[in-house]
């Protein structure tokens, strides 16, 4: 396929947005847990590829492009000072508990409260269905590594879940 610049058309970038915004939404929201930081987020990671033109060789080359771009943004914003220095909403005296968006089912719940190692690689594998050395070739690790914290995911989530789900 010939490279062409992203920003050829408006409907090419329509198009772009389409295939790709809920990928990067699902993505923020394993980082960031909290829909507004979610929403600002995915505006930035597409506000970035609209200022800088990308040219790209097919769609798994955006794909790859765009899941990069949007964990260095998502762990950008989680070592930011002010993150550090807030305190959560359900802590504060009398606050109306109100969590926002409820992930859909136990089992992204419980993803979700894995360490970051853990449900990173166990969301590109299974939800974006990555292989172990393309995951391994976008975190920048050894192939052997994905593995590992692959297995140890797994068997973390599945303790979490009381050990009655089945491994596909």
């Amino acid at each position: 396929m010939k490279s062409s610049s992203l920003l050829d058309t408006d409907i090419e970038f329509a198009e772009l947005y389409q295939r790709h915004a809920d990928m990067v939404y699902r993505l923020c929201y394993i980082y960031l847990k909290n829909p507004v930081d979610v929403e600002d987020a995915v505006q930035s990671v597409f506000l970035k590829l609209i200022n800088t033109p990308r040219f790209f060789n097919d769609h798994e080359h955006e794909k790859a492009w765009l899941t990069v771009t949007t964990r260095n943004y998502c762990k950008d914003i989680l070592k930011h000072w002010w993150r550090t220095r807030r305190v959560a909403l359900e802590r504060l005296p009398e606050a109306v508990t109100w969590n926002g968006f409820e992930p859909s089912g136990k089992v992204v719940s419980k993803l979700l409260s894995l360490p970051e190692k853990y449900k990173t690689v166990l969301y590109l594998y299974y939800f974006e269905e990555y292989t172990v050395k393309e995951i391994a070739k976008m975190l920048g690790c050894k192939e052997s590594t994905i593995q590992t914290q692959l297995f140890r995911g797994r068997k973390r989530l599945k303790i979490d879940l009381g050990g009655d789900y089945i491994e596909d």
